[in-house]
């Protein structure tokens, strides 16, 4: 379906070569100063063309709030918002009515629908994460207003080059731990074009995206990303786990290939002894707790436990490229295709705004959840509990049952 979350709902709607992309998002807590402004960043984050490396499509992504908003002041009813597509090349597609694009869309959108869009991916192509990119800044401004919760995406590894040893688990390094606790947006984006936090690494992930990309061909990558600052208690089991909502999000995303949160597949080669996070009084507040490490990646149980959150996305090497391929037509005739049109080499550097937005769409609902809980609770609170007494013969009538139940128990 292209509906996300619960109190938070987000619709979006698009294909990558229709007139506009865009969503809407319903639940926004109303009060909230909202324009155009406080979302254009991140669609700028997104948007193609911005580099050598990524696909030369020109489109400015300009988003338009159409709904929900007065004087700059949303008002608690649904958000329409609007990117219109303004850079279209549907003839460069018309190979792709003979062939079905290997490891892409194609064939199995044909086969749910019975029809399938004639021009670039449709629903299947990035285009449509706009609309959650739109959706996922709302998100973000809310939670750093209420909450001052951060949340920063970084490409973490190209290929076989990674950021750190992929042989270590992050919470025995501390040079990432650090990382974590420290990274902003404007540090990764000074790291362009591949959005890497390391100069070194970063021109080494570089050249190997030119080189795929010179060759026609490509090349996948994994993106970390860390939210700091989220209150305990979040999460709703046992079916909607944190980490549940939080795979369910990023697996949502095209291209993603792997999810792992913590210490993640590492962490099954480490004894308990070794893996579990011990608590330590809280260093600033008395009346809650913390964890001297974070394997559990600030998840236990599902719920958090006040500590940072961080994961872990596979994204695998884009599907459409112009290296001629042996195919089959969709007639089932044997062919060649060189895909045309244009596409990225690799898709993490743009896609950190993306799992940014995910990330903050999955933390956004389980916060109204749990504000939720915590207000219906309240309320017990202030009101006067009056528990009934049971008189001698109410006594004698409720024993007799216990007694009977427990006979028939064989107890």
């Amino acid at each position: 379906m292209s509906t996300f979350g619960t109190l938070f709902r987000v619709t979006t709607y698009g294909e990558s070569h229709c007139k506009s992309v865009g969503c809407i998002v319903d639940g926004c807590p109303p009060g909230m100063e909202l324009i155009e402004a406080d979302i254009q960043p991140q669609m700028t984050r997104r948007r193609p063309g911005q580099s050598a490396l990524t696909t030369p499509r020109d489109e400015k992504d300009l988003v338009q709030i159409q709904s929900g908003t007065e004087y700059g002041v949303t008002l608690g009813t649904p958000i329409g918002m609007l990117v219109r597509n303004e850079d279209q090349r549907p003839k460069d597609y018309s190979e792709m009515d003979i062939y079905p694009r290997p490891s892409h869309a194609d064939w199995t959108y044909l086969q749910k629908y019975g029809v399938k869009a004639r021009s670039g991916g449709g629903r299947s192509s990035a285009r449509e994460t706009i609309g959650r990119v739109a959706a996922g800044a709302i998100a973000e401004k809310y939670l750093a207003l209420a909450h001052n919760i951060e949340i920063v995406a970084f490409v973490s590894s190209v290929g076989p080059i990674h950021l750190f040893d992929p042989e270590s688990t992050p919470a025995s390094e501390p040079a990432f731990q650090k990382l974590l606790s420290t990274i902003t947006r404007q540090h990764v984006d000074s790291f362009l074009p591949v959005r890497c936090p390391d100069t070194v690494i970063a021109e080494k992930m570089a050249d190997l995206i030119a080189q795929y990309r010179d060759k026609k061909d490509s090349i996948g990558g994994t993106v970390t990303c860390v939210i700091r600052n989220v209150p305990a208690g979040l999460g709703e089991p046992c079916f909607d786990k944190i980490e549940a909502k939080l795979a369910h999000a990023m697996l949502s995303i095209p291209a993603t290939k792997g999810f792992e949160v913590g210490s993640g597949f590492k962490g099954t080669e480490i004894p308990g002894s070794k893996h579990n996070d011990m608590f330590i009084p809280h260093p600033t507040d008395p009346l809650q707790l913390a964890t001297a490490t974070n394997n559990s990646g600030g998840i236990q149980g599902g719920i958090t436990n006040g500590e940072s959150i961080y994961f872990k996305v596979a994204f695998k090497s884009p599907a459409t490229i112009s290296v001629p391929q042996e195919t089959t037509s969709y007639s089932g005739e044997p062919g060649t295709l060189a895909a045309k049109g244009r596409h990225d080499p690799c898709v993490v550097p743009r896609a950190i705004p993306i799992v940014e937005a995910m990330a903050a769409l999955v933390v956004m609902d389980m916060v109204l959840m749990q504000q939720s809980r915590e207000a219906s609770r309240d309320m017990l609170g202030k009101a006067k509990r009056v528990i009934p007494e049971l008189n001698k013969e109410e006594e004698k009538v409720a024993m007799k049952v216990a007694e009977t139940v427990l006979e028939a128990q064989g107890q």
